[in-house]
């Protein structure tokens, strides 16, 4: 009897388990006719607002948007805590065990550039939007990765050069001791002597992590520097501004330079502390009737309804490029050769609502026009995060590094 009843359960438990599971063939064939996306950020610490989950959000909004492909798409994230080995580890998972063909967003630039080496090494595809350094389409170029969004390039000639301009020939910086960091003080400070300017000394701040920064701004302070460089950025760069004010900094008529700030950065200080803050970007909610009319389709899906940064936009616009890539050369030939995939985007022009018309270069750096903004007065703001006014537009084939100048491999003179 007890025999009977252990082989009943056996054959009902086998019976049950089929029953509710896809025969092997079918399986197989689903996951053949199957795109699987990569969102990998930081869902938890210094970039969580600008980056995060609504990247993730943005990328299925992209999804959501074509439609019928004749294809599956399957959406995943995970957080790299801004640590090269987490993030390492993450990618050779997805792509060894999971299946995924494309990984996308990958702030902190330490985490981008090994992202990048293990995706070439298994040839699949690579958007970055969020990861800064210019050495992902310079001396680090590969075949298989596009940079989307901006980089520290763009941002140094965009509110480097500006500064320099209007005065601020004197700098000194505050950055962040990893990849981003030093390549944004390096590029910053390249135009910084190249207009004239004179770096008078730099400090580098312990990342992540550092949350007081008065030792390091005191030292910025005594250099008699007309302008301190922020050569960080999220909850670091937040937190610099707002112990600058504390401490009256800027009232002794020093400026302060944010080289990368994002909208997230300026809801968090409050028009009252961020108030007149220059700063570049490539995408703003409100910049135009596209713009306007993408963050109404995605922000009911957005973190707190917050309009996407530039960042996340990027996500969306380059997830979008990625699936019309995908349905031109078939869900096969995507899966079996990211780099085939990534050229297949270079060769198509670009079109969405967060940054317009567009190209990718061979070096795999996006080209679009870029925006010098500057933060309003609390009185000129007419609604939530209405907070940027346009000083300045650089157009598409000035905003980005000449290709000539980058050492990328992939260009031939």
């Amino acid at each position: 009897m007890s025999q009977l009843s252990r082989r009943s359960l056996l054959a009902a438990g086998a019976a049950t388990a089929g029953a509710g599971a896809l025969p092997l063939s079918r399986a197989r064939a689903q996951a053949a006719n199957t795109i699987k996306i990569g969102v990998l950020n930081d869902q938890s610490g210094l970039y969580r607002d600008l980056s995060g989950p609504g990247s993730t959000a943005c990328v299925r909004q992209a999804v959501q948007e074509l439609g019928a492909l004749g294809f599956n798409v399957e959406v995943i994230q995970a957080d790299h805590q801004n640590k090269p080995d987490v993030g390492s580890n993450i990618a050779r998972q997805w792509l060894d065990r999971d299946g995924v063909d494309l990984i996308i967003d990958v702030p902190t630039s330490s985490v981008a550039l090994a992202v990048a080496g293990i995706v070439r090494e298994k040839n699949k595809a690579y958007i970055n939007s969020t990861g800064a350094s210019s050495d992902l389409t310079g001396a680090q170029c590969s075949p298989n990765t596009v940079h989307w969004t901006y980089d520290t390039w763009m941002l140094a000639n965009g509110t480097g050069s500006a500064m320099v301009r209007a005065g601020g020939d004197t700098w000194f910086f505050i950055t962040a001791d990893y990849a981003f960091g030093h390549a944004l003080e390096r590029d910053t400070a390249n135009f910084v002597r190249a207009a004239g300017g004179r770096v008078l000394g730099q400090v580098r701040t312990p990342f992540p992590g550092t949350t007081d920064f008065s030792s390091f701004l005191v030292q910025a302070q005594s250099s008699r520097a007309k302008v301190i460089g922020l050569a960080n950025a999220g909850g670091d760069t937040i937190n610099c501004i707002k112990q600058a004010a504390e401490f009256g900094i800027t009232r002794r008529g020093v400026k302060l330079a944010g080289l990368l700030v994002f909208i997230t950065d300026v809801h968090s200080l409050g028009l009252q502390t961020a108030q007149g803050l220059v700063l570049t970007e490539s995408f703003y909610w409100d910049l135009n009737d596209r713009t306007r009319a993408l963050t109404a389709r995605v922000r009911p899906s957005m973190p707190n309804n917050a309009p996407p940064t530039m960042a996340q936009a990027g996500c969306y616009a380059g997830a979008l490029h990625y699936l019309k890539a995908v349905k031109e050369m078939g869900v096969a030939a995507a899966k079996a050769d990211g780099a085939a995939t990534i050229a297949r985007m270079k060769a198509m022009p670009t079109n969405d609502d967060a940054f317009g018309e567009g190209t990718i270069r061979v070096d795999g750096r996006k080209i679009h026009p870029v925006y010098l903004f500057e933060v309003k007065k609390p009185e000129e703001s007419r609604a939530a995060w209405d907070y940027y006014k346009v000083l300045q537009t650089t157009p598409a084939d000035q905003a980005f590094r000449p290709l000539a100048e980058g050492g990328c491999a992939l260009v031939r003179t």
